[in-house]
């Protein structure tokens, strides 16, 4: 997909955004079988985050004032990650894990209803806006029904496709199982993105004072795990038109994962590593950074001048600029100032890439469309390209994005 001019403003597209219904709203979403249990669950339901209540939560909804933060930014489209609680969840979407069996059905229910009012809610800015559909592994033959019905709906998001812990591997097949092979194949043909998002896949750590901190810590590894193990099963190889994107885990990482991917290849193949010894087709034919450049992007929300020093490595057409928009770590009101810090010094052609290009090529934005509202409300060539003075940067802000050391 060409880029626009040079000399217009980038066309910045979010590749990290999230958007939700209110708990009420979800209702009318509901298949009606299903409406009067979810009045009993909502009479007893109270948000455990109450801290947040009454602030911005009103943003993963509220048109008039999530674009009007969004032209305060300079971004023109947004892909959109799930924020909020659907029906028959005990917290948000995101946080809340796989459900045990027994809490399956009503939660399936549940990603349902997101998945119809994201439809209708994206349908009011569809040219600024990719849904990304929720599904579950829990049943292949219902993740393929809730796959074509994405498909059918336009959430040219694609589909949050849930990582498998090693605790929930006894009702859920591990994503290297071949038994998705159908699965794969009707995303393939559908050409959907899968998409992985930071903060998921963690195990459950129990309820101690120190379980937070050091789910934090480990939340990089558990986020791209299935990276790791999607190209090592294969699954690029036997399909290789395949399009995947881990994003809000950074991309820091993605060297030193491939060469270590590489080198596990090599020893695999060679059949022998140590005392451990291989079945003969346990290798791709290809090593894995061979699939990763072909198959696989980097959503970099946030991220700091550190965060992109081996993009050449990466590629830049690999990597996709995120905002976390409305989430408190995330650019806003900052985006304008974090622009220019992580990307003031970098060619200007890498730079329409990684804000914009890469996104709308991955997704399905129309930069044709996006140009003309990044001409009225995007980000100069030349304000990019004015590196951040000390006494622009806020005394107190919780985003990656401002780091400086």
């Amino acid at each position: 997909m060409a880029s626009a001019q040079s000399d217009r403003n980038y066309v910045v597209i979010s590749c990290d955004t999230h958007a939700g219904a209110s708990v009420n709203d979800y209702r009318e979403y509901l298949d009606a079988k299903h409406q009067k249990l979810f009045d009993d669950w909502r009479g007893s339901y109270r948000n455990p985050q109450q801290q947040h209540i009454g602030s911005k939560k009103h943003k993963n909804w509220d048109d008039e004032a999530r674009m009007k933060d969004m032209r305060e930014d300079g971004v023109v489209g947004e892909v959109v990650f799930p924020n909020t609680v659907p029906p028959f969840f005990r917290s948000s979407v995101l946080i809340c894990g796989n459900p045990r069996p027994e809490d399956y059905p009503l939660r399936l229910e549940g990603i349902r209803a997101h998945n119809r009012w994201l439809a209708d809610w994206c349908k009011e800015y569809p040219d600024q806006r990719a849904g990304i559909g929720l599904v579950y592994l829990h049943d292949i033959d219902a993740a393929i029904k809730d796959v074509e019905w994405i498909a059918k709906h336009d959430l040219r998001g694609g589909i949050l496709l849930p990582h498998v812990p090693d605790d929930c591997t006894s009702f859920i097949k591990p994503l290297y199982s071949p038994d998705y092979d159908r699965l794969w194949a009707l995303i393939e043909e559908a050409g959907l993105v899968i998409n992985h998002h930071g903060g998921t896949g963690s195990p459950d750590y129990g309820k101690w004072s120190v379980s937070l901190p050091i789910r934090l810590i480990e939340t990089r590894f558990f986020s791209t795990r299935s990276y790791s193990q999607l190209i090592l099963a294969g699954v690029f190889h036997r399909f290789p038109k395949l399009k995947y994107i881990v994003t809000e885990a950074g991309c820091a990482w993605v060297p030193q994962q491939l060469q270590t991917l590489d080198w596990t290849w090599g020893r695999v193949r060679a059949g022998v590593a140590g005392e451990f010894e291989f079945a003969k087709d346990a290798a791709t034919p290809e090593p894995p950074s061979f699939y990763a450049k072909r198959n696989c992007w980097y959503g970099a929300s946030s991220p700091s001048p550190m965060e992109l020093a081996d993009r050449e490595v990466i590629g830049t057409d690999r990597i996709l600029w995120g905002s976390d928009y409305p989430h408190y770590e995330g650019t806003y009101p900052h985006t304008r100032l974090a622009i220019r810090h992580a990307f003031n010094d970098k060619p200007v052609p890498e730079v329409r890439r990684m804000l914009g290009d890469n996104a709308a090529e991955l997704y399905g934005f129309d930069l044709a469309k996006l140009q003309k509202l990044a001409d009225e409300y995007g980000p100069s060539v030349a304000e990019v390209a004015r590196k951040p003075a000390d006494e622009e940067f806020p005394a107190l802000t919780h985003t990656n994005a401002l780091r400086r050391a």
